[in-house]
């Protein structure tokens, strides 16, 4: 049996019957991603999206635009990566190092500041005798 161009399973597109994209509003993405992002069990992503008619792929693109437009929304930061941690934790390596230096040139300075002042009042006794016997 064959099918003809006029039967229903057949699908003709002359142009005329171009499906309509949908668009979604910024208030329905937010809602979703929220009731997403609440999510704990296996399976609940999957029935909201099977309920609304949407692919995961809405949610990540949704997300990234939601980094973008929301980021005072506690859910746009990306959690780093691993190559970011490392490279977070090798840069506060580097300025811990830093700064055990600098404080151990710190103390080495006040300790000289201390023997000065120290010196300093061993002889100034002595300066102050042979002025006043003089």
């Amino acid at each position: 049996m064959t099918t003809t161009p006029s039967s229903p399973d057949h699908h003709t597109n002359n142009g005329d019957a171009k499906p309509k994209r949908r668009r979604f509003s910024d208030a329905y993405k937010l809602r979703i991603l929220d009731e997403a992002d609440r999510c704990t069990k296996p399976g609940q992503l999957g029935l909201i999206l099977r309920r609304e008619g949407l692919y995961s792929s809405h949610l990540s693109v949704w997300r990234r635009w939601r980094r973008r437009a929301c980021p005072e929304h506690p859910e746009s930061r990306k959690p780093p990566t691993e190559s970011q941690r490392k490279h977070e934790l090798a840069r506060l390596q580097r300025e811990n190092v830093r700064l055990q230096l600098k404080l151990e040139h710190a103390e080495k300075l006040l300790s000289l500041q201390k023997k000065l002042a120290d010196m300093m009042e061993a002889i100034e006794p002595t300066d102050g005798n042979e002025g006043s016997s003089a």
